[in-house]
């Protein structure tokens, strides 16, 4: 099973989950790479040193391959100790405790791409695009995505400090947030104006296919004649199940997202698989910073195959793949991107997401004044699509 989902707090990083490979206990030296100097370091560390029994070698050697992934210069290939590890574990069960944002390093900087609703980040005002400039007082320059999501979660009860800059804002601010155990409700619809059903899916868990079906058979039997599909903030997911929900909107078989390995390989076709009973709905897509990965998929897959309008911001632009790689020690494991998505018309998500087709900005007074201006927008297009 593919998960492709941001580098974030509730899931790290899209890849080729089911797929582990384990990794080879041999392997040649490059030409031109005496390793020795790792071991010389090592010694020159343990005879020199003022505290040497303070020294903790797992933590060296840990060190040293988190050290090996990021002068890779890619911010998706990372590596997981047994900690991060088992965090990572506890992630994909869809309960966990935290408060309930998602990060990512956008323009060198430590981003929030999207609080959840209802969530302590949210309740305290976080906002995507949001830059974390400290935590608990650290500094997060050169800090990774996974780094900031240890320190960031913690158990229910307990408190992080997030130092805040805001584009706008003339000095940081800080926002201290109580930990909860956080649930995501994978999707929810109303019905606005009448006619128009609004669809929000808020992550593409293992829950969306069978939930989606529900909300599926009951705007059918609803007086909604047109679609607004919701995809703000929300970070990805499975791409089985963007693959399944872009079922009921495109013909069975049609393109949703191209793996490009690069080197000239063969692309992998990912295609809708469903009964595209809601083919026949006029439709738009709601979309903003935070839309990342599965649900940038689903929007480019909408756009190139039906032409459908995308409103909001500049989506996060999450488009690679990575795969895990189980290391000797059973516990811990590498996450290295090995290919890139393309939009059905051979877009690149990766790194600059997708365009709106109307820009439409959220403003802090907008929020405050509890307005939408981004729906409002879309249901006013909708409105006069047949």
């Amino acid at each position: 099973m593919v998960l492709v989902a941001m580098s974030i707090g509730i899931f790290t990083g899209g890849f080729w989950l089911g797929k582990y490979q384990q990794a080879s206990r041999i392997v040649p030296a490059p030409n031109g790479i005496d390793f020795s100097l790792f071991y010389d370091a090592f010694n020159q560390l343990h005879k020199n040193y003022v505290n040497p029994e303070k020294i903790d070698n797992q933590k060296l050697l840990y060190g040293a391959i988190d050290g090996m992934t990021a002068a890779v210069g890619d911010r998706f290939t990372t590596f997981f100790d047994p900690e991060q590890a088992k965090m990572f574990e506890s992630d994909l069960s869809g309960s966990f405790s935290g408060i309930g944002v998602e990060v990512g390093i956008a323009k060198g900087q430590l981003t929030i791409i999207a609080p959840l609703k209802g969530t302590p980040g949210d309740k305290a005002g976080l906002r995507p695009g949001d830059i974390i400039v400290k935590i608990n007082g650290k500094s997060t320059t050169d800090m990774s995505s996974d780094e900031a999501v240890s320190l960031i979660r913690g158990n229910k009860g307990t408190s992080v400090t997030l130092t805040i800059f805001r584009a706008g804002w003339k000095d940081t601010k800080d926002f201290t947030l109580v930990r909860d155990t956080i649930k995501v409700d994978s999707v929810s619809w109303s019905l606005k104006n009448n006619d128009v059903a609004v669809i929000k899916i808020s992550i593409f868990d293992q829950h969306l296919a069978p939930d989606f079906s529900g909300v599926a058979r009951e705007i059918l039997a609803s007086p909604a004649k047109k679609i607004v599909l919701d995809l703000r903030q929300n970070p990805g997911g499975y791409l089985e199940v963007c693959q399944q929900i872009a079922g009921w909107f495109l013909e069975s078989g049609q393109t949703v997202v191209a793996e490009d390995f690069g080197k000239g390989k063969e692309q992998e076709l990912y295609r809708a698989e469903g009964n595209s009973a809601l083919l026949k709905y006029p439709m738009v897509i709601l979309q903003d910073g935070g839309s990342a990965s599965a649900s940038e998929i689903l929007a480019g897959a909408l756009r190139d195959n039906r032409k459908v309008q995308l409103v909001g911001e500049q989506s996060f632009g999450k488009g690679s793949v990575q795969q895990l790689f189980n290391l000797s020690d059973g516990n811990s494991f590498l996450k290295i991107t090995v290919a890139r998505w393309l939009t059905p018309n051979g877009y690149s998500i990766s790194e600059v997401g997708l365009k709106p087709d109307v820009k439409v900005d959220i403003t802090d007074d907008d929020i405050l004044a509890h307005k939408d201006p981004q729906l409002d927008k879309a249901l006013e297009i909708v409105k006069n699509l047949q």
